[in-house]
């Protein structure tokens, strides 16, 4: 059975095109879900209920926010192919910030 994964996001978010790039680079089929911030979904209030906000990527009904943690995730769980970040705990934490040279 295929995994359910779903990302909830708005076209214009630079923190959702990162999370939209990860899935792309693996070959993650997924489902986009666009979302009206002024008038939030009841899946979106669900999903992440603290903050409110987007991108969320829910993965067979677990979701997960915030988009450097998403991109992480999504190179952990498809881990077959180039990975997205280095395997060093150092490099990997400065990839994470953007700082990489």
């Amino acid at each position: 059975m295929a995994e359910a994964v779903v990302l909830l996001d708005l076209w214009v978010s630079p923190f959702g095109q990162r999370c939209r790039i990860a899935l792309a680079e693996k070959g993650v089929a997924y489902e986009y879900k666009e979302q009206d911030l002024s008038n939030k979904s009841p899946l979106l209030l669900q999903a992440n209920p603290a903050h409110k906000k987007i991108p969320v990527l829910i993965h067979d009904g677990k979701p997960v926010c915030e988009s450097l943690i998403i991109v992480q995730y999504i190179d952990e769980v498809w881990s077959d192919g180039a990975p997205l970040l280095p395997a060093d705990p150092y490099a990997r934490a400065q990839a994470l910030l953007g700082r990489l040279h």
